[in-house]
């Protein structure tokens, strides 16, 4: 019931097979330094052997305008399709894993596992941030990332949301007047 969740692309590989993108809601931050993330995916999913035996992937953020895709990705198999090739989306080479990135991303997070934990319906990849890569369209002249300006999104409930509303900054609570 902790809503609403990231809904990320995770993408895949293994050597002489096409790559693979996964969609996941349980995905986050567990430490500073080293970076560390997470990744809970079910082990029936065609992805979970792929990321179980590499032991890489590649987290990419997601925006309004991949919402289709990022749907796709959670609901058709890569077993029986080529989601980089139907969702004309674009694998990049990435700096530190084999996985692709996916170029319209505007963030993607290389990772190595470091760890499985076997959770129950769902195996959580712990893994260790080797790489990140900023869509420059988003960077201002003085070198600051404009996330909130890539139209991220969410899942809630079975619905994609569109984020983007400030409502308050950190430390606004205690600011002196």
């Amino acid at each position: 019931m902790i809503y609403p969740l990231p809904a990320a692309m995770v993408s895949c590989g293994r050597a002489g097979e096409e790559p693979n993108i996964l969609t996941i809601g349980w995905t986050g931050t567990v430490c500073t330094n080293p970076p560390m993330l997470y990744i809970s995916v079910r082990p029936e999913r065609y992805s979970y052997d792929i990321i179980r035996e590499t032991g890489e992937f590649v987290i990419n953020l997601t925006t309004k305008k991949l919402v289709r895709a990022t749907d796709y990705c959670g609901v058709r198999s890569g077993r029986e399709v080529h989601k980089f090739k139907e969702m004309k989306l674009t694998p990049v080479a990435a700096d530190t894993v084999a996985a692709p990135l996916i170029k319209e991303s505007p963030v993607n997070i290389e990772c190595h596992v470091k760890s499985i934990q076997e959770l129950g319906s769902h195996h959580m990849f712990l893994a260790e941030v080797t790489a990140v890569h900023i869509d420059d369209t988003y960077m201002d002249k003085t070198g600051k990332f404009h996330l909130n300006e890539t139209g991220l999104m969410a899942y809630s409930h079975g619905a994609y949301v569109e984020l983007g509303n400030v409502i308050g900054t950190f430390g606004y609570s205690v600011k002196k007047k």
